[in-house]
């Protein structure tokens, strides 16, 4: 039975080991910015006492970052259940939007948020290229051999 829970502070080992097996690092690279776990906050789904889902997110002044989001378990609504719990912790403390950084590979991340109504806003030309200059073992080819290069910011405005 899977049941979804808030990440405690008690999780930050498992976090940083799911990042370093799922990331392949302890930190997370984003538009100039490196992200740890303990700086996040973040959802967990169990399946017992196994992993299968994981959100971790930062609250900005006025916004949520989603920093990554993991399902195990595809299509299983696993990725959409903790992005609505995302959602329902932003608009309860009154944010404008929820926005997330991919890479210009993740196909199926861009296919996602946007069948859940989150819209393309921005495209960083070369943002990876500075990315590797902070974590170089991020590697050339993504996803089905496609260069690895710019990072594409997706929104959802949310209604206060």
């Amino acid at each position: 039975m899977t049941s979804i829970r808030r990440l405690i502070a008690n999780d930050l080992p498992r976090l940083h080991n799911f990042w370093v097996e799922h990331w392949g690092d302890e930190v997370i690279v984003s538009h100039g910015n490196v992200y740890r776990p303990e700086q996040l906050e973040g959802f967990v789904v169990e399946d017992g006492n196994d992993w299968i889902g994981l959100l971790t997110f930062l609250i900005g002044e006025d916004e949520f970052e989603i920093t990554s989001l993991n399902s195990l378990r595809e299509n299983q609504g696993i990725g959409t259940t903790l992005l609505n719990e995302v959602l329902e912790e932003a608009r309860k403390q009154n944010s404008k939007r929820v926005f997330c950084i991919t890479t210009n590979d993740n196909l199926n991340a861009l296919g996602f948020y946007q069948k859940r109504g989150f819209e393309l806003v921005a495209v960083h030309r070369g943002a990876i290229n500075e990315s590797r200059r902070i974590k170089p073992g991020i590697p050339l080819l993504g996803y089905n051999n496609i260069p690895l290069r710019d990072e594409i910011e997706l929104e959802m405005k949310l209604k206060i």
